[in-house]
């Protein structure tokens, strides 16, 4: 063979070769090998593993022309960003409802998904949770509220039933009680404040009846400042430090599990998310749980509950609507619910009756009645550090501790949400505000 002839050979079998790559690397992963449409769900909720694989098998075995693929990996959310920016879209991504929803929102990532019927089933008070999110307001629904936490006061009620000690409805039964427990030798509270973003319990505990749902927008918009709104919040924080462990910042979370698992504290103001910390240490403890009684009547207190996981649709995915709306479908009926309830428990976001857990049926008038709102610092940007600033805050021991908290609240707002304020100012500007 000469050597052109050999030279176009070899040409011809290395063009072959990378024809073979580039189909077997460039195959449409949308669909499989026996045609069905494949979907795509990344979900932040690593600890949910279990249930959503479950939940996969089962839809897998019930559908015959789509096959779902549910991805729960660590750090979830910088996975899901990497891929945004390289455009390799999943269908759907399960996230909170906080800052990270809103800044994707925001960036024009999620397909207006109104029209999905599983979205005429979910309970008002979370539709509204994901409005008051919006950076800039957007007609349309972005997100599919799944499933929600609640976040009040833990209570160990073997204890509560052996002193006889009644929950209380109000604030000044609240301190009333902490005062009583102190009476009877033992630890009211325990807080674990070392990880500083237990800080934040508490603070949107009482931030849930004592401020309102938009704040943000309030103060973005000029109409409002925090220095004034959280005025309630800094001095009940305050009052709170009256009642817990010495030097609680010595202390971080897993400790304030350990120790209220234990019987070191009557009370432990956290979400229900730290049950099974709790009961790794505790397996058979008697946990309740009641709603933060920050206002002077029962009526005027809220649940402090928001959404923890959610289900968002990529826009670039608008061709496979009708896929993705029967996997969203599918989500949202009872038994996929009770599948996901059965292993993570909280609160579902669709309309329904769905058992209450155990540890929050000291709840159930607030849940029925959806009396909830969203946790404020769902609204923080995460850059600002507001856990750091409360912590500071409650170290502080001069007399204007507050006063100096809350006006440097609204000077980091400023810094922090600079693009955002302005952004707004021009939105409002083009619908005709001031």
């Amino acid at each position: 063979m000469s050597k052109g002839k050999a030279a176009l050979c070899l040409a011809l079998a290395v063009f072959f070769l990378i024809g073979i790559v580039c189909v077997s690397g460039c195959a449409d992963s949308s669909v499989t090998a026996d045609g069905k449409t494949r979907i795509e769900v990344i979900s932040y909720k690593q600890e949910a593993v279990q249930a959503m694989s479950q939940i996969q098998d089962n839809f897998n075995a019930t559908h015959d022309d789509i096959e779902l693929v549910i991805d729960s990996p660590n750090d979830a959310v910088t996975i899901i960003k990497t891929r945004l920016i390289r455009e390799n879209y999943p269908d759907i991504i399960a996230i909170g409802g906080d800052m990270t929803y809103a800044s994707f929102l925001d960036s024009n990532m999620f397909m207006n998904i109104e029209d999905c019927p599983a979205v005429s089933e979910c309970k008002p008070t979370y539709m509204e949770m994901l409005d008051a999110l919006e950076l800039i307001p957007v007609e349309g629904v972005y997100a599919l509220p799944y499933m929600a936490n609640a976040a009040g006061v833990l209570y160990n009620v073997d204890m509560f039933n052996e002193y006889g000690w009644q929950i209380p409805n109000t604030w000044d039964e609240f301190v009333a009680l902490m005062q009583e427990i102190e009476a009877d030798g033992v630890l009211p509270l325990y807080f674990g404040f070392k990880d500083s973003w237990t800080c934040l319990a508490p603070w949107n505990a009482i931030a849930a009846s004592t401020a309102d749902l938009d704040l943000a927008m309030q103060v973005n918009s000029g109409e409002a400042k925090f220095s004034e709104e959280y005025q309630i919040v800094a001095e009940e924080m305050q009052e709170l430090m009256k009642y817990c462990e010495p030097d609680p910042v010595a202390y971080g979370y897993n400790d304030a599990c350990t120790a209220f698992a234990n019987g070191q504290s009557a009370m432990f103001v956290i979400g229900n998310y730290a049950i099974p910390q709790i009961r790794s240490v505790n397996p058979d403890m008697n946990i309740g749980s009641f709603t933060f009684p920050a206002m002077d009547t029962y009526e005027d207190n809220k649940l402090n509950s928001g959404i923890d996981l959610q289900f968002c649709v990529m826009a670039a995915k608008e061709d496979r609507k009708d896929a993705i709306y029967e996997v969203l479908d599918y989500f949202y009926d009872d038994s996929t619910i009770q599948v996901y309830l059965d292993d993570q428990g909280g609160i579902p976001c669709k309309e329904g009756d769905f058992a209450i857990p155990d540890e929050l049926k000291d709840m159930t008038d607030y849940i029925v009645t959806s009396d909830m709102a969203d946790y404020q610092d769902h609204h923080y940007p995460s850059e600002m550090s507001v856990d750091a600033l409360i912590q500071t805050f409650l170290l502080d021991n001069s007399s204007n501790a507050a006063e100096t908290f809350l006006n440097n609240f609204d000077t980091e707002w400023i810094r922090y949400n600079r693009d955002t304020i302005a952004k707004l100012e021009e939105y409002n500007a083009s619908q005709g505000g001031n």
